[in-house]
């Protein structure tokens, strides 16, 4: 539902003690993840639409009309297409996604922020299922915190990203909501290292008889009966992260630093770190799927890496010094 309503009140949900999850977006500690991030290795380039109604309880009013399938497709841009009332949107990928390093994958929605409270935003929210056959889907164990003794109206109220994990939706719009697949791992029937389809469906926000349930058995309390063609969650993109043969904006350039240096790239045998300064550094290389092959940890100016044990393909190597800065270079085993 974008920006339709003008919220003229804000409303904190609980008290500040009860909230354990990150915060909203800008604040310090969120893990939202900026449209803008060189962490984006790709996105959604296929999606179909079952929509949902205006509202559940009353199908009188007919289903959500607003945008259509293509408006997920690409990088976010605020064009949506609205799921309504436990609409489903599935999108599939031109590379499998993989558990690699930190978060694989980020849902893009378009709630907007209380000018008043950072911490505070209209959210509207969905789960979030993957599959690797495009079959059968398993869900992101979903949690929310948000107290569901009275309904959260369409407008009047913001709500608390802090209350809410694993739930598609909890950041503001330009923002994304990661998700680590790792969180899936050993489930029978899914391969974490070969997810080809994701799946958001839309939470049924209400408070009563037609509430949809968090992994613990709480209602997921959410702005509810939008009863517009905007109404329900409104999906902007998914980005992947961690993409089969697919590398982040972020390490397709070669490394820049001043005083330190990778070579040769593509390498045969010996991988060579220059390090002119003598910087404390730790150095990973992964494989492509995230998997720790060596690490090295000191100060030498010049660091020999025997490359002729790793089979032929595509590595990562990861720098950070005693800063907390990090480079990383994407390496090519010949």
């Amino acid at each position: 539902m974008k920006g339709f309503i003008l919220i003229l009140t804000a409303y904190l949900l609980g008290t500040v003690s009860y909230a354990q999850y990150a915060p909203q977006a800008t604040v310090s500690g969120s893990t939202a993840v900026s449209k803008n991030s060189g962490q984006f290795a790709g996105w959604a380039k296929g999606c179909t639409i079952q929509r949902g109604l205006m509202d559940i309880a009353d199908p009188s009013k007919g289903f959500v009309t607003a945008g259509d399938s293509s408006f997920a497709v690409g990088a976010p841009d605020n064009s949506i297409v609205s799921l309504g009332d436990s609409g489903i949107a599935t999108l599939t990928f031109d590379a499998p996604l993989y558990d690699g390093p930190g978060y694989d994958f980020a849902v893009f929605e378009n709630g907007f922020a209380n000018p008043s409270n950072p911490e505070e935003a209209f959210l509207e929210l969905a789960f979030v299922e993957v599959s690797s056959d495009g079959r059968t889907f398993f869900r992101f164990p979903a949690t929310s915190l948000t107290p569901d003794t009275f309904q959260i109206p369409v407008a009047g109220v913001y709500m608390n990203a802090r209350y809410l994990n694993n739930l598609a939706g909890k950041y503001i719009g330009g923002y994304g909501t990661p998700f680590d697949l790792n969180e899936l791992e050993n489930i029978s029937g899914l391969d974490i290292n070969n997810i080809t389809h994701i799946r958001l469906i839309d939470v049924i926000g209400s408070v009563g008889a037609h509430a949809t349930y968090d992994k613990d058995g709480r209602k997921v309390n959410d702005p509810y009966p939008s009863q517009i063609p905007t109404g329900g969650f409104d999906l902007d993109a998914v980005g992947g992260i961690n993409m089969v043969g697919r590398f982040p904006a972020s390490v397709n350039a070669a490394l820049q630093h001043p005083s330190i240096s990778v070579f040769p790239n593509p390498v045969t045998d010996v991988l060579f770190v220059t390090n002119a300064k003598g910087e404390d550094l730790d150095i990973k290389i992964t494989d492509i799927t995230g998997k720790l092959m060596a690490q090295y940890a000191g100060n030498d100016e010049r660091i020999a890496i025997n490359a002729e044990q790793y089979a032929n393909g595509i590595y990562f190597i990861s720098l950070q010094n005693a800063k907390g800065e990090q480079w990383v270079e994407k390496i090519v085993k010949q």
